[in-house]
């Protein structure tokens, strides 16, 4: 891969991405200009991240089947429609379809990841990854801030209309830009979508990987559909532009991500993991100091966030180099599995996220991510635990054999010895 299309592959990844997350920052806006709650509204951005979830399980495992090039042009003209829809729609229920098939269509990042990583060596995976994951990031926070900005200069709908321009302009360069592959499968579509499963059943790493990254996605989700109704509320009273800005803090992820590569490249997932499982609580107790408001709860709620998107995406790049070790033949059906289970933990976050501020305020999310990041660790640390015990038999085989050889070796007879000795003393 050149530089020029892991660079190109990764705005495609920003573009794609930015469709699940600006519907977070502009709920707001829709709540008034469709005039219903603030809670109901947020049913917008609950919709794209569930149909993100179905278009991976769904889509994603088209990548092992259907040239990558053609897909992945088709799914973000598919995904203009969708947008171009949302910004028309007259009620709320037309705006939450439109935005589940906005969700289901825009699963353009979890092709690209497995494209990149077969077009690489391995020692060169996690960094590739980290980049197109940098891309991610971007579109994340970015178009938060776009969102925000722009739903609040020209109404709600303008996100929508400008997003729709930009997936269908990348669309038409990546027609021609991404190079020409052969798929690895000739299975049929229904032989597919039953793999993923199958996988999930026979394959405990991917299984462990799911889960860790369902369980910090669910706390990312619900701080960030939780912090825009922090923000507009009475704590704070600030508009929708806020929730942009404070995700354009968090641009610092873009490169950790990269370096989160190159460690799993150097030291194993594993390790990886455990930071960002142990950040991802520190985060949360750091945003409970966003409570109390003005400067000192703005600072907190900075910090924390910025640390939760740091972890929460370097160990998305930690589960992706350990799965996709797994079965090179198979990848885009692992990135399946893997990706709906991730945005199946980040659909439940968004609706607990809702519901946890609405009976308990603020602190409620927070103690949410404390408990599903601590959900992961204990997981985790179970898995250490039982491969260190694992590896304790085996390393004792090894020195009963080494021990066995070593009194079975053979030996001299004695009497040469001393014959031996003998000669030598008279010489």
């Amino acid at each position: 891969m050149s530089r020029l299309l892991v660079l190109l592959l990764s705005v495609t990844c920003g573009i794609s991405v930015g469709n699940i997350y600006f519907p977070q920052a502009v709920s707001p806006l829709v709540a008034a200009g469709l005039d219903v709650p603030p809670e109901v509204a947020a049913l917008v951005a609950t919709a794209v991240q569930l149909g993100y979830a179905v278009g991976i399980f769904l889509l994603v495992p088209l990548g092992d089947r259907v040239p990558y090039r053609k897909l992945i042009a088709g799914l973000l003209v598919a995904t203009g429609v969708g947008l171009l829809a949302a910004s028309a729609a007259p009620s709320l229920p037309p705006l939450v379809a439109a935005s589940a098939l906005i969700g289901t269509t825009t699963v353009i990042a979890p092709l690209v990841s497995p494209l990149a990583a077969g077009l690489v060596s391995e020692d060169r995976r996690g960094t590739v990854i980290g980049m197109l994951l940098s891309g991610s990031i971007g579109g994340m926070l970015l178009s938060r801030a776009f969102g925000g900005t722009l739903g609040e200069w020209l109404g709600w709908r303008a996100p929508y209309l400008v997003a729709a321009v930009l997936v269908l302009l990348i669309a038409g360069v990546l027609a021609f830009a991404v190079p020409s592959t052969q798929p690895p499968s000739t299975q049929r579509y229904p032989a597919l979508l039953g793999e993923a499963l199958r996988l999930l059943r026979t394959e405990p790493e991917l299984r462990r990987s799911c889960f860790y990254q369902a369980m910090v996605f669910a706390g990312f989700t619900a701080v960030w559909t939780g912090v825009a109704l922090l923000l507009t509320g009475p704590t704070y009273g600030l508009g929708a532009p806020a929730v942009g800005a404070l995700a354009v803090v968090g641009a610092a992820t873009m490169v950790c991500t990269p370096v989160a590569g190159r460690q799993a490249d150097r030291r194993g997932p594993d390790v990886v993991n455990l930071a960002c499982m142990i950040g991802t609580i520190a985060a949360a107790a750091v945003l409970v100091g966003g409570t109390f408001g003005g400067v000192p709860g703005l600072a907190c709620l900075v910090l924390g966030t910025l640390l939760l998107d740091v972890t929460m995406q370097s160990g998305m790049v930690a589960n992706q180099v350990r799965i996709y070790a797994l079965r090179p033949e198979v990848r885009s059906r692992l990135n399946t599995a893997y990706m709906t289970c991730a945005f199946l933990g980040g659909s439940a976050g968004s609706w607990l996220g809702v519901r946890a501020f609405t009976y308990f305020g603020w602190p409620g999310v927070c103690g949410l991510v404390a408990l599903l990041a601590g959900a992961a660790l204990t997981r985790h640390l179970v898995a250490l635990r039982s491969r260190a015990e694992d590896r304790e038999p085996a390393r004792a085989g090894v020195s009963n054999a080494l021990r066995t050889a070593d009194r079975t070796r053979v030996r001299p007879p004695v009497d040469s010895i001393s014959s031996s000795s003998q000669e030598g003393d008279a010489g």
